[in-house]
């Protein structure tokens, strides 16, 4: 059978069967987009971000670099998938109806599109978001009027998706207890001559057995002098007796993560590297005493900023002090839909999540990284991970 013929025999029997949420979750978070819409004067929104596509249907899939997108209008969802992902549209989503196209014949996406969005003359756009081609939009354009689409679609749903309902913290602190399991899997094995890609594989092999799904990043493990190097990762290098160790991950659950920074020693950690230790948790109070309703991100970056100050010339810091984290798909877990760093002038709002990643770095010699994802309170950020912002020192 072909692909339309194989969605409707599935949907016979596994329609909806594994929506991520209940229907008056997904009913909830469209009402409030569209209500967004209503007061941007758009009248449909084409999203190609694979996480924007699940916050409101509830599509999932592990194959994220294909064309899929979704018309979101005042009264339908329709979703546009290749072949190849008919069975996740018809058991993960929750839409009016999904178009199918051939996986290898990406050109046949323009004709049901272009006619899914001639009835609109207002249609907003992520213009700098995942998965919008440019041949997709130069065909739309061509067919519809380059006038009809506007470029602050992106916007509408990002306001929206930074604050998170209590259904989506239920899941992020399900991603922080798995986080922390296999956190502490990994650094249990940390020892002189262990590779960093046994470390990594350990922490892991306990996210998955304590349940995560594939992970929008892989654990981040490096130890001694390539700490230093910002974005590198595991690479069947041999840790050394006085090494530190750095580990990053983030598990999965229904998509959500909460990411978590740990470092620990092979060894003793000397003051030098405690002192940075003291640093990173000085910069974590500073932050989390501005995240509350009112303060502004610029605030918060700025308070971290004088913190640092006496160090900043001397230890690399990537300068984004926190970033929104929520449901996310390959190749990252960062949301995308805030930044807490200098000139950022939004304010804070409870029930917005971010990841605080304080890694300093020493250039050439190590680092010291140790972060919580954080939940923003009324009375300041409220972590939903649990660090203990302690070096875990391993002698042998």
């Amino acid at each position: 059978m072909d692909h339309h013929a194989y969605r409707h025999a599935l949907a016979d029997h596994l329609a909806g069967a594994e929506l991520p949420f209940a229907r008056e979750e997904f009913a909830s978070r469209l009402a409030r987009v569209r209500a967004a819409m209503g007061d941007a004067g758009l009248e449909a929104l084409l999203l190609t971000d694979p996480a924007d596509i699940f916050y409101l249907t509830g599509y999932h899939t592990f194959e994220v670099s294909v064309h899929t997108a979704l018309v979101v209008s005042a009264d339908r969802r329709v979703l546009q998938v290749p072949s190849i992902e008919t069975g996740p549209a018809v058991v993960t989503a929750e839409v009016d109806e999904i178009l199918g196209y051939r996986w290898e014949g990406v050109e046949e996406v323009i004709e049901p599109l272009a006619e899914t969005l001639a009835p609109f003359r207002a249609i907003g756009l992520d213009a700098f978001g995942a998965g919008l081609r440019f041949g997709v939009i130069r065909e739309l354009q061509a067919r519809l009027g380059a006038g009809r689409f506007r470029d602050d679609g992106g916007d509408v749903v990002d306001r929206i998706r930074i604050v998170k309902t209590p259904a989506e913290l239920d899941c992020l602190r399900e991603s922080a207890r798995i986080t922390s399991a296999g956190l502490a899997a990994a650094e249990a094995v940390i020892a002189p001559g262990v590779t960093d890609n046994e470390v990594a594989a350990e922490g892991a092999r306990a996210m998955l057995a304590a349940g995560s799904e594939f992970m929008s990043l892989q654990p981040i493990v490096t130890s001694g002098r390539r700490i230093s190097i910002i974005h590198v990762n595991h690479k069947r290098t041999v840790i050394e007796a006085g090494d530190p160790v750095f580990l990053e991950f983030g598990s999965a659950f229904q998509r959500y993560t909460a990411p978590m920074m740990r470092t620990a020693v092979a060894g003793r950690a000397g003051r030098e590297m405690q002192a940075v230790r003291d640093l990173c948790r000085g910069l974590f109070e500073a932050l989390t005493a501005e995240m509350r309703p009112g303060r502004t991100f610029d605030d918060a970056a700025r308070a971290a900023e004088a913190v640092l100050a006496p160090q900043a010339d001397r230890l690399f810091f990537s300068g984004v002090f926190g970033y929104a984290v929520g449901a996310q798909f390959p190749p990252s877990w960062v949301e995308g839909t805030g930044y807490i760093a200098r000139g950022q002038p939004r304010e804070f709002a409870a029930d917005m999540v971010f990841h605080l990643p304080l890694c300093l770095r020493l250039p050439g010699e190590w680092g010291i990284g140790l972060s919580d994802t954080v939940r923003v309170t009324p009375e300041g950020g409220e972590p939903l991970t649990d660090n203990d912002w302690q070096l875990n020192e391993r002698p042998a």
